[in-house]
């Protein structure tokens, strides 16, 4: 056998490669790892982590109304954008100090640069005159923000990674997408009191959610203070001495200080070498790879967004560990993409599991039954606001097992983890109900629905 440098090289140093050098490192072999920006990745560094804390800043001003309500009184309450910023980065710098604290304990080797395949075993680091050579290699290199370079202007807009960053809150902002990031960033700036539109080309936010959740959120966001325009585009943008007007395909015209484009991710496999090495890239432009992460080169993987299979950074971690055990424990494993449960963190967030309604319908052998019913959180009684929760439940008739779980209200990620297992394991509407409820809480209405919505056969 040939003399490598390492067992395992990974190019990649988010959740799901940091995870894979880990294992493998610990289980005896010589691994190193490198990353071109910093040790955490997407989700760490720009991503769901300074997002979610972005999140939880700007809920702020919602819960001081309702404090209100509750006979509280605020006197000169403000918002300083810098200090948040400030407060975030360190934080930020404390978490990505820990993942790489963690590689070094497990015996990881890792190496700052930008890592390129020179062929299937041979890795050059760039502008570090380093060449490297590996037995196995792991490719983990995520995704990025995709903009639209068709529409004239578009150099004016920034994308998600940029919002994380912004010198100043702007006083009005222009988000044009309709998947999770749009809407979440939407919530986030309109709750720091920014002045923010929405704008999608398709009929309604979050394409792929179930309907019911599509259009509920639609209408809760709206409550918020954020202008939703559906059916329509961009067609240019226009920097002027006060702003960036946006043109619009409807033919309206609307100054914002900033325009976000959060129109989508793509992998990140630019210049990565791929060719060289063989391994090939899917119609989608991702990574190619088998049920166990392997690419069509015979010792290289690929795991995490790079491979556009479930781009959730658990999802990235769980298949790390499939890969570590498949190729170093000699137990073929590959992970279940059934019944994954996932959150947006817009304002109010949403909880989904399972099946959508027209999912189940074309899936499930019979019939299906719904379960729904909308509400006002208790919390929420003495503030006059009339923000409403959705929670449905999407029953195959004929098994009775609760296919799909969709939640849409304040708490709703943290409620979804939980449905999430009685999902997975398959159980029945009827072990649902024999559950008792937890009251005053909003998660009892999980186990008290009663009423069918609807019951029709299969339309396919």
């Amino acid at each position: 056998m040939a003399d490598y440098d390492y067992d395992l090289f990974v190019i990649g140093a988010g959740s799901g490669g940091v995870r894979a050098a880990r294992l493998t490192a610990l289980g005896g072999k010589r691994v190193g790892i490198a990353e071109e920006f910093r040790v955490g990745g997407t989700c760490v560094i720009r991503g769901c982590v300074p997002k979610k804390f972005m999140v939880m800043a700007s809920e702020v001003s919602h819960a001081l109304e309702i404090a209100e309500g509750y006979g509280w009184s605020f006197e000169g309450t403000k918002f300083a954008w810098p200090t948040f910023l400030q407060a975030k980065d360190v934080e930020i710098a404390r978490l990505s100090g820990i993942y790489a604290a963690n590689l070094g304990k497990a015996g990881v080797d890792l190496i700052h640069g930008r890592a390129v395949l020179k062929d299937a075993h041979t890795v050059e680091i760039v502008g570090k005159d380093q060449t490297i050579t590996a037995e196995k290699i792991l490719v983990a290199t995520g995704g990025r923000p995709w903009k639209p370079e068709d529409v004239p202007g578009i150099e004016n807009a920034i994308t998600s990674e940029e919002a994380f960053h912004l010198p100043e809150l702007p006083k009005r902002i222009m988000i044009a997408g309709g998947g999770y990031i749009a809407v979440e960033f939407a919530g986030i700036f309109a709750g720091l009191g920014v002045e923010t539109t929405l704008i999608y080309r398709g009929p309604n936010i979050l394409r792929g959610f179930d309907d019911d959740v599509r259009a509920h959120l639609a209408g809760e966001i709206e409550k918020r203070g954020i202008k939703v325009i559906l059916g329509c585009q961009h067609t240019s943008l226009e920097k002027t001495d006060t702003g960036i007007v946006n043109h619009l395909g409807n033919g309206m015209a609307i100054e914002t200080d900033v325009v976000m484009f959060a129109t989508g991710r793509v992998p990140h496999v630019k210049n990565l070498g791929l060719e060289a090495a063989g391994v090939e890239l899917n119609e989608q432009g991702a990574i190619k790879v088998d049920p166990y992460s392997k690419t069509t080169a015979d010792n290289i993987w690929a795991i995490g967004d790079v491979t556009d299979r479930m781009n959730l950074t658990p999802v990235a971690i769980r298949e790390a560990v499939a890969f570590h055990e498949t190729v170093y424990r000699n137990n073929p494993v590959h992970f279940d993409y059934e019944a994954v449960a996932t959150a947006v963190f817009s304002q109010p967030p949403v909880g989904v599991v399972g099946l959508s309604e027209s999912e189940a319908r074309h899936t499930c052998p019979g019939a299906v039954d719904v379960y729904a019913t909308r509400f006002r959180p208790m919390k929420y009684a003495f503030t006059g606001s009339d923000e409403r929760v959705l929670m449905k439940l999407v029953v195959d008739a004929t098994s009775q097992r609760v296919v799909g779980v969709h939640i849409v209200g304040p708490e709703a990620p943290e409620m979804i983890q939980l449905a999430a297992i009685a999902v997975k394991a398959g159980l029945t509407k009827a072990q649902w109900d024999a559950t008792c409820a937890v009251h005053p809480t909003m998660a009892e209405e999980l186990v008290t629905l009663k009423e069918k919505q609807s019951q029709n056969t299969n339309a396919g």
